[in-house]
């Protein structure tokens, strides 16, 4: 069995900050409209080659946890390395004032450290107080540059006290700081962050954001046709999909205030065994949905007709007697999404006995 590609073997962020450090080794200007061609050069080559590494691995080790893993993993070393490029030589600061910090944090999916190829990159901007024109270009440069690589970005720029306010009355943006993740500059913004939203937001409201976050599946599932048995399924949103899985996820972190759903296993939510299914069926899907968007060079998040024969054959399935290798797989696929059911129930039934009347399953 082939060893599993190290995440150090993907990308060497110290050797590709030498790389980019170099070009301006001489004194010249980092904001130097040549310098940034040469910058984005560099960095689209070392995109394009780990990407085509990722896909290639997973299409040995078939690990769609992984390949989500190792996408995230690249993703956050260009932003620091772009981050740490902005700030020393695009727009370096003497003297910093105490207005002149910041710390980046992925938020959403990228905050669980999991991309899909074509997956948003959800970022925030965390401030200490209101915006600064030093604050406004380093943000600028880093998202045009993304841009320019062909990402696709989703981001706000924010301080502290915003964060909080706006999370007390927006479930999408409270769910988003559930999952926040430093990625670079100054960490104790966002220890102050974290703090104070389990304090000040979370502390208290578990029944009133389970409703919310259930009222959502629901509503997501009637607009998806409200079967996990659809001919061609939605792999994201489809009931029995990730979103589903996620959002299980969301339910322990801030309920049960875990860090892991792992966690769940020590406070007798999940069994080993049914811990071990969660896993199964999040690496099946990821690998599912990484493999669409390798296939067809988009977020593409349905699962269909067209798409089904060659996902079949990456993912290994052969033909039987009896069956067709994309039978094989369907079959495998509705399996899974009846697990995401019954993992779904398991959750539930275990918030029922701690009187979460809301929680409807």
């Amino acid at each position: 069995m082939n060893a599993p590609l190290r995440m150090d073997s993907l990308i060497d962020a110290e050797a590709l900050r030498k790389t980019l450090w170099a070009l301006v080794g001489q004194g010249k200007d980092g904001s130097n409209p040549a310098i940034r061609t040469q910058v984005l050069a560099i960095l689209k080559t070392v995109r394009a080659e780990t990407r085509a590494a990722i896909e290639a691995n997973l299409r040995v080790d078939k690990s769609g946890s992984r390949c989500a893993e190792r996408l995230s993993f690249v993703q956050d070393q260009m932003i620091r390395v772009i981050y740490d490029f902005a700030v020393a030589h695009v727009y370096p600061v003497q003297n910093p004032s105490a207005a002149e910090r910041m710390a980046v944090v992925a938020v959403g999916g990228y905050g669980r450290s999991t991309l899909a190829p074509g997956s948003d990159i959800d970022l925030l901007f965390l401030l200490p107080y209101k915006q600064t024109p030093w604050g406004e270009s380093v943000i600028e440069y880093i998202l045009y540059m993304l841009w320019d690589l062909g990402c696709k970005v989703g981001h706000a720029s924010r301080n502290v006290e915003e964060c909080i306010r706006l999370s007390r009355t927006d479930v999408t943006i409270r769910t988003a700081i559930l999952e926040a993740r430093f990625l670079w500059g100054e960490k104790p913004l966002f220890d102050d962050l974290m703090a104070r939203f389990d304090e000040e937001v979370v502390k208290g409201t578990g029944p009133e954001f389970i409703a919310a976050k259930l009222a959502e599946r629901d509503e997501r599932h009637r607009r998806q046709g409200g079967s996990r048995y659809l001919v061609e399924p939605n792999i994201k949103e489809g009931k029995g999909g990730l979103r589903d899985l996620q959002t299980l996820y969301w339910i322990a972190k801030y309920f049960y205030r875990v860090k892991d759903t792992a966690d769940l296993i020590g406070i007798g939510v999940f069994s080993k065994a049914e811990y071990a299914r969660f896993k199964r069926c999040d690496d099946f899907l990821w690998a599912i949905r990484c493999h669409m968007h390798f296939l067809t060079g988009r977020a593409e998040e349905r699962l269909s007709f067209d798409l089904q024969r060659d996902i079949a054959a990456r993912l290994g399935y052969d033909d039987r007697v009896g069956m067709r290798s994309v039978e094989r797989f369907m079959k495998h696929y509705f399996l899974m999404a009846k697990d995401v059911g019954d993992l779904t129930l398991i959750i539930c039934a275990a918030l029922e006995e701690q009187h979460v009347k809301q929680c409807r399953c």
